[in-house]
């Protein structure tokens, strides 16, 4: 168990230090297709390309140099990476900071996609789901909307016109660009451009980007939409306070399971839109839908629990959004004790003594691959909201 704030420091030390050895770029559990040897023995069969992807996710020993992967940037991970600079930047206005901050926006502008109504990413492979092959680069709504975020942190920081004018057009990419399926007074985004999935996590962090331009721009057609979203996400609670990945019938292969990070993302979608919306009405949803996250995710002593109904395989996905949830839910309600808890087991369980973070811990052994995207990115951003949070905390006092 870490005592001390001061061990959260050192791990987040040790962390900075890895990435920007690796200079933000790595591997991630999805590249298999990356490997011009595996995309020619998969035949252009789509099971093939599914057994090849999660073959080489699930083993724990990487083989990707053999396969002739190569490490990459990843869109989603630099935009993590950028709003937890932006994090450090705003506490101690570091040169050093700043230089990684304008590095890393250079570089989400280089590969955002081109051909659609606005800003948008997608990831740096190929990805073949139950139904479609998604080409790399495909724009997806999770994707964009977590990069937009990270744009308007920027353009709150820093001040600067461009990074709100970049946030906002990611809104035009949401409204013109996704298939929106209408259901009454409600509606759900697709996950990207080629499909017409109802995920909810996706839809719920489309809704929460458009409340925040909202709270900027005061159009009345982003408070509209984001409305309708939140609506479909109220609609398909469950009785508990849960939801499931996605609706079925809709495309996307199996989506009738409830596991932790995705909904930690609901709730973070739901809470930013209650926030930017200045909306309390659906208020009661979130406090049922977070004590359904803290009753169902984790053991006494922290250890954060992937599938609401198993603990195996713990993902460092689990306890790096738990971290971010349980903070920014604290006006939601005291969620101090688990977040010091999930912190704590974190550090300790999941961080190699080298600095980076494993992918995934199972019953009887770990998988210590360092993604670069999965991993460190994202226990990344946990550590510096975390470390926010402690500062604020203690300025406060």
């Amino acid at each position: 168990m870490c005592s001390t704030d001061n061990k959260v420091w050192q791990s987040l030390e040790k962390l900075m230090r890895h990435v920007e050895a690796e200079e933000f770029k790595g591997y991630d559990p999805y590249d298999a297709l990356n490997s011009r040897i595996l995309r020619v023995l998969s035949f252009r069969n789509k099971w093939l390309r599914i057994a090849f992807t999660q073959g080489l996710k699930k083993f724990p020993l990487n083989l990707r140099p053999l396969l002739l992967i190569e490490k990459g940037y990843n869109p989603k991970g630099l935009g993590l990476f950028l709003t937890s600079y932006l994090k450090l930047y705003s506490l101690y206005r570091t040169e050093e900071h700043l230089q990684k901050i304008n590095y890393i926006i250079s570089l989400l502008e280089e590969f955002k996609r081109n051909g659609y109504s606005g800003h948008c990413w997608g990831y740096n492979y190929d990805w073949q789901s139950e139904t479609r092959l998604i080409p790399k680069g495909t724009p997806t709504i999770v994707n964009t909307t977590f990069i937009a975020h990270a744009f308007l942190d920027a353009y709150e920081l820093c001040g600067k016109e461009r990074f709100l004018k970049i946030a906002r057009s990611s809104c035009d990419f949401i409204l013109r660009d996704l298939h929106i399926a209408r259901s009454g007074d409600s509606l759900c985004f697709s996950y990207s451009p080629i499909d017409k999935s109802r995920i909810h996590n996706a839809n719920i962090l489309g809704a929460g980007l458009l409340a925040r331009l909202y709270s900027i721009t005061r159009e009345d057609e982003l408070l509209e939409y984001a409305q309708k979203a939140v609506m479909y996400l109220i609609d398909n609670q469950r009785k508990d306070g849960s939801w499931y990945y996605g609706e079925s019938g809709c495309g996307a292969g199996f989506v009738s399971y409830i596991d932790s990070y995705h909904t930690g993302f609901v709730l973070e979608g739901l809470l930013n839109y209650i926030t930017y919306a200045e909306n309390k009405t659906h208020f009661e949803s979130i406090k049922k839908g977070l004590e359904f996250f803290e009753n169902h995710f984790f053991l006494e002593d922290g250890t954060p629990k992937y599938f609401h109904d198993r603990v195996y395989p713990i993902d460092i996905h689990c306890p790096a959004q738990a971290i971010v949830v349980l903070v920014r839910l604290k006006e939601v309600k005291d969620t101090t004790r688990l977040l010091e808890k999930v912190v704590c087991w974190m550090v300790d369980h999941m961080q190699d003594e080298s600095g980076y973070f494993y992918y995934r811990k199972g019953r009887l052994f770990y998988n210590k691959i360092p993604y670069i995207r999965w991993c460190q990115a994202w226990a990344f951003h946990a550590l510096t909201t975390y470390v926010h949070y402690l500062h604020n905390t203690f300025h406060r006092g």
